[in-house]
């Protein structure tokens, strides 16, 4: 019998110390382990020996010994404290539409695992152990499409997960298979928690649930933005451009740095390009620029790069705060506070499609040139094998157009919409959540329409022989031909689309890139 060498996965350890956005991606896509620091475990029972305090005392304290929202001038006595907890949880349960997907309730699970690992929420630490026993059986509550209005948090999303924390409710569990949340609890060998004084409150008061998708979303939009750049390497080349506008000197004029580092890939994808080498003598080749879409790709990349750094620079502040309301401060104090508002976060999400939607615009009118006889300098229209009886490329040009027309709908900024709610108490609020969500949706139609430009250029290539392209590009263009077959009479083109994504996914078109090229892509 085989044995299994595979070195286990370190967990990722939830301290008082704020989370890395990688840590936050290895558990909500990876299923990588986590485990309650000592220091987290020592800071909870200082904060909880606070609350347990405060529990008997006839001073209202918000959340401890009052209602919430609208109902905070309502006394509650002392014997139904805990009652209160559990009708929160029951109350704003109340997401409704389509579940929303695993990654992300992962990762919002463990951004408020966070939270209360730093000891100002006042949880009991068996209540923290409890949450992260969900996050390490593979137990993924059911949190819905809608519900979060992004303040107080992401309250509806979070309280579906607290219901599962109490043995009620619906989970997915480590197999994908959709049950009552206590029996899932069961089945894992754990036992449903019972609310004291508090804990409602704290597993809810967050900003977790849109926190958690734009670090997902950047994760992938790294990436992106280097598919990008190949992209359009290959489109500059396969168009016969000229890579004379990305010279060092004249990026430097400008210097925004995501201008640079992508005018550095475009030089190092098309290094050594045979078919760029063809046309360069001035006695050959009299075209002075190249259009926009071609001259201007590191400008508009560039600046997609810099609007993701900020994004990252705000995801990286929220990783380091501590969210809820009221907070346990260190000196023992239990205050309000306005922290839980998700206008950082809600502004950049929504600055991040922005910038998505205009990088996909770029890319679709790059495929458009390609596929247009007027343009694409000597190539077959739609670069079809029998032009009239085949159509080549030209509805998957469709397909990209149609995605960056939604793509511009979804730019439409989600935080500027706040509906007030809780009889005018919380009378303004972030909408996070949803600039989250169109987010989601928007990182998805960027791939594809990129995936789209990438193929149809791999098929210029093609076209283009015997003229040899550049290192880089045809390492990217065999890595396509081992998944879709080579140019020919039309046929079937979604499952060449989705390789295509596929291929992106997976990181597969940058290895390959990074394979040959002379420099490091950045």
């Amino acid at each position: 019998m085989a044995t299994d060498t595979t070195p286990p996965v370190a967990p990722v350890e939830v301290g008082v110390g704020p989370l890395s956005a990688a840590d936050v991606v290895a558990v909500a896509r990876g299923n990588t382990p986590i485990v309650l620091a000592a220091d987290a475990l020592d800071a909870i029972n200082t904060s909880r020996a606070i609350i347990t305090e405060l529990a008997s005392d006839d001073t209202a304290h918000y959340g401890v010994s009052t209602g919430f929202g609208a109902l905070a001038t309502k006394h509650i006595p002392a014997e139904r404290r805990t009652a209160l907890q559990l009708s929160l949880i029951r109350s704003h349960a109340a997401g409704s539409g389509p579940a929303v997907e695993r990654e992300v309730v992962r990762a919002l699970m463990l951004l408020r695992l966070a939270t209360l690992a730093t000891g100002r929420t006042g949880i009991r630490p068996d209540t923290a152990l409890a949450y992260a026993d969900l996050l390490n059986h593979g137990i993924t509550p059911v949190v819905h499409e809608y519900g979060s209005l992004g303040c107080s948090g992401d309250l509806a999303p979070l309280s579906h997960c607290a219901l599962a924390l109490l043995g009620e409710g619906w989970v997915d569990d480590a197999d994908g298979h959709r049950r009552p949340a206590a029996e899932a609890l069961a089945a894992a060998g754990l036992k449903p928690i019972t609310l004291a004084e508090k804990e409602g409150l704290a597993l809810i008061n967050g900003t977790d649930g849109m926190l958690g998708q734009l670090l997902l979303a950047l994760h992938d939009l790294d990436a992106l933005m280097t598919a990008a750049d190949i992209a359009a390497a290959m489109s500059v080349e396969v168009l016969l451009g000229t890579d004379a506008a990305f010279a060092a000197d004249l990026i430097a004029l400008r210097p925004h740095p995501g201008q640079a580092d992508s005018a550095a890939n475009l030089r190092t994808l098309l290094a050594g390009s045979g078919i760029m080498a063809s046309h360069r003598d001035p006695d050959v080749c009299t075209r002075v620029q190249d259009a926009y879409s071609l001259r201007c790709s590191p400008q508009v990349h560039g600046a997609a790069r810099d609007t993701f750094a900020h994004a990252h620079a705000v995801a990286g502040r929220e990783l380091a705060a501590a969210i809820d309301n009221p907070v346990v401060t260190t000196d023992g104090r239990v205050e309000s506070n306005g922290n839980f508002h998700g206008a950082p976060v809600g502004y950049v999400l929504d600055f991040a499609a922005i910038a998505v939607a205009d990088v996909a615009s770029i890319s679709e009118r790059r495929t458009d040139r390609i596929l247009d006889v007027a343009r694409n300098q000597g190539l077959p229209a739609f670069l079809a094998a029998d032009p009239g009886v085949d159509s080549g490329h030209m509805i998957a040009q469709y397909t990209a157009a149609g995605i960056v027309s939604e793509l511009k709908r979804l730019a439409a900024p989600a935080s500027v919409d706040s509906i007030p709610s809780s009889a005018m108490q919380e009378d303004h609020v972030s909408m996070g959540w949803a600039a989250a969500r169109k987010l989601r949706r928007a990182v998805d139609g960027l791939t594809r329409v990129l995936a789209v430009e990438i193929l149809t250029a791999a098929r210029a290539m093609d076209l283009r022989a015997p003229l040899t392209p550049a290192p880089a590009t045809r390492a990217v263009h065999d890595a396509i031909r081992t998944r879709v077959p080579a140019p020919g009479p039309d046929r079937f083109l979604t499952p060449d689309i989705d390789a295509v994504v596929d291929l992106i996914h997976t990181g597969a078109l940058i290895g390959a890139a990074t394979s040959t090229a002379v420099d490091p892509l950045r």
